[in-house]
């Protein structure tokens, strides 16, 4: 415990006026102390994860942590800023700085220390004192625990001896006593990290709970382990408090019972609210019945100022959560695209485009013969094929009301085909299965019919509802919709083509990875459930544009090393694998690390791709592989043509911007004399 701080990693003082400064001022005195090994490797880090959600709290504290291959053991650093310094809380900027550092494969029991202090930093009285202490030495072994104890033992003891008089008393009330039992809450809490936010949240709504009178109980599913709650508790409790940014395990345990679902800094900035919304809950005998199983879902827009209701992304904007519903269909329907779609494109290498008539395998097979084995290929990835829609249309309602929703999403889906609604009929048929299942799920049942709700009623009801509004009322105008779209792609030529390449190319490389690059991808994707000439050039726009930023920094770094640390250079060696296979992630280090300069570059140059490869009219059946699929492309060579071009504009663009910020000698080279890296902003 005392190797986490010590004197040396307090400074009372803290001079820095931005979130950047302090993490950095913090973490020079961790470096000196030679628990940090890469200065800027380790910002970027922290800055990624600041990124994720703001690591403000009420009440003055900023906690900026995270894990990273150049911490080499626990560590935390303490600043104290007189005048404040803004984290993102709502109630201002923090005077009470901690950086958390921890290295990638931390032990339990170090990530259980530093657990522990987060909870500390709920008790006023221990901030109370941080902000009054004046040695560095004393504060160190406040933060380590070494304080003395709140009160005298005997005090202690005569306070014991008085609270068991004080229950004997109780007891003997009998059924007064019974009468006044507490309502009785479990809450789970977890965070990104699992390192802060998970048990600062625990130890806020344990302590509103003792405040309130209320009996709550906490699952911290967090770095420093995961200790199921007894499911004797979970059974007495009125109650359940899900704050939460990762998903929760388990979730089946907790069926049945009225449920306020929240972001987990919401456990910590208004645990009060919480507890009271969970006991209008019960007494509105409103139950969850959607928490049965383990889904993939939003938990929203991860500052968990939501109202404190729904499922999962309830407390998100709109759009945040339709993107999100939307994402989990096309995530369950790429694995179906990819093994469909090599399996077509390799039967097609081998066979010709003719071998997709040929007759049935079950009843002509040879097998000496490559057309045999080509048509084989080719009919086992159609049937892979078959499944995208309903695959798409059942995930994307799964995604909004879990299990209960799979049937009817699956019949929507398979209806959209029937339809020929196609894609966008999978899209809508989802949606409306969704919004079926969560429309059912609000209507109050009694107790006895909950157990056959989501494996009978709901699926039953959904799939009859689901299946008239695609039959009668949406099918048809999907469709034709759906036709018109085909039309236009397939009638896309010249400078049409070219516009459309660009956009995509904006729009993978904006963010890298973010929503406008699932948009995009997503967009692509579905053009190969039914595959056409256009939507073909699409998908081969898309991954070739998707390419461009990690390619481009790999040979940025390789070409300029100097303008780039350590670190950077580092990546940048990844990053020629992870852009050769289609991971355009590989950029967003250097991205987060110099946006102005780096974001503008590769979009550039995934432009330029993506106009080049549609004006070449290169294709792709593959919604994924990188360049390990160029022989199932169409036109390859002009494809790996177009990504040459694309990446040498975007390193150009980025080496000329990067060059231009230096004004000094010291500038120019990768460190000064005494290991700091001197840079002037341009």
């Amino acid at each position: 415990m005392s190797e986490l701080i010590t004197a040396e990693l307090v400074d009372l003082d803290l001079s820095a006026t931005t979130k950047d400064a302090a993490a950095r001022s913090l973490a020079e005195r961790m470096v000196a102390a030679h628990r940090v090994t890469d200065l800027d490797g380790f910002l970027a880090d922290v800055a990624a994860r600041e990124a994720q959600m703001p690591t403000g709290l009420d009440g003055g504290i900023g906690i900026p942590h995270c894990r990273s291959e150049h911490v080499n053991a626990p560590t935390l650093a303490f600043g104290r800023s007189g005048a404040g310094i803004d984290f993102g809380a709502a109630d201002g900027p923090a005077d009470l700085i901690f950086l958390i550092a921890a290295p990638a494969g931390a032990d339990d029991d170090h990530l259980t220390i530093l657990s522990g202090l987060a909870r500390r930093l709920m008790d006023p009285e221990f901030t109370a004192a941080l902000r009054a202490g004046t040695d560095p030495r004393a504060v160190a072994a406040l933060i380590r625990g070494e304080e003395p104890p709140e009160e005298p033992e005997q005090e202690r003891v005569e306070a014991g001896n008085q609270e068991q008089a004080e229950t004997e008393m109780e007891t003997a009330g009998g059924t007064e006593a019974a009468e006044s039992a507490p309502f009785r809450i479990v809450a789970v809490t977890s965070c990104p990290t699992g390192i802060a936010h998970t048990y600062m949240a625990a130890e806020s709504l344990a302590a509103a709970g003792r405040a309130e009178g209320v009996e709550v109980t906490v699952e911290t599913q967090g770095s420093a382990g995961f200790k199921k709650l007894d499911p004797a508790v979970v059974a007495a409790a009125d109650a359940v408090i899900w704050a939460h940014d990762v998903e929760v395990r388990e979730k089946a345990r907790f069926r049945g019972k009225p449920l306020v679902d929240v972001g987990v800094k919401a456990g910590i900035n208004r645990p009060a609210e919480l507890i009271a919304e969970a006991r209008r809950k019960a007494e509105r005998g409103e139950i969850a019945t959607a928490p049965d199983t383990d889904k993939a879902s939003g938990s929203g827009d991860g500052d968990g100022d939501g109202d404190g209701s729904g499922s999962g992304a309830d407390h998100a904007h709109f759009g945040v959560r339709l993107r999100t519903y939307l994402m989990s269909g096309v995530s369950y329907m790429v694995p179906f695209v990819a093994a469909g779609g090599l399996l077509i494109a390799l039967s097609f290498a081998i066979g010709g485009y003719e071998i997709a008539s040929a007759k049935s395998v079950a009843d002509h097979f040879v097998w000496g013969e490559a057309d045999s084995w080509a048509a084989l290929l080719n009919q086992i990835g159609s049937a892979a094929f078959g499944f995208l829609v309903p695959v798409l249309a059942g995930y994307i309602a799964y995604g909004m009301a879990d299990r209960p929703a799979l049937v009817p999403g699956f019949v929507g889906g398979a209806i959209a085909l029937t339809v020929n609604a196609g894609f966008l009929g999978g899209l809508v048929a989802g949606l409306l299965a969704g919004a079926v299942v969560m429309a059912i799920q609000r209507v109050p049942v009694h107790a006895t019919l909950r157990g056959i709700m989501p494996v009978l009623v709901i699926p039953l009801i959904a799939s009859a509802v689901v299946g008239f509004l695609m039959f009668i009322v949406v099918g048809k105008p999907i469709a034709s919709l759906q036709n018109a779209l085909t039309d236009w792609l397939n009638g896309l030529s010249g400078s049409n083509a070219v516009i459309l390449g660009v956009v995509l190319g904006l729009m993978m490389c904006f963010d890298m990875g973010g929503p406008l690059n699932k948009v995009a991808y997503a967009f692509a994707v579905g053009g190969l459930a039914d595959p056409t000439p256009g939507s073909l050039k699409v998908m081969a726009a898309v991954m070739a544009a998707g390419m461009v930023p990690p390619l481009a920094m790999a040979l940025a770094t390789t070409v300029r090393k100097r303008l780039f640390t350590k670190t950077e250079r580092e990546n940048g060696r990844a990053a020629w694998l992870l852009g050769a296979s289609f991971i355009t992630e590989g950029a967003i280090p250097f991205a987060a690390a110099d946006p102005l300069r780096v974001i503008p570059s590769v979009m550039a140059g995934g432009a330029v791709t993506g106009a080049l490869s549609m004006a070449f009219g290169a294709t792709l059946r593959a919604p994924h592989g990188g360049v390990f699929v160029v022989p199932l492309i169409g036109e390859p060579f002009l494809y790996l043509l177009a990504i040459a071009a694309g990446t040498l504009v975007a390193t150009a663009l980025v080496v000329l911007l990067k060059g231009a910020r230096r004004t000094t000698p010291e500038a120019a080279g990768d460190a000064g004399a005494d290991g700091s890296r001197v840079t002037v902003a341009a």
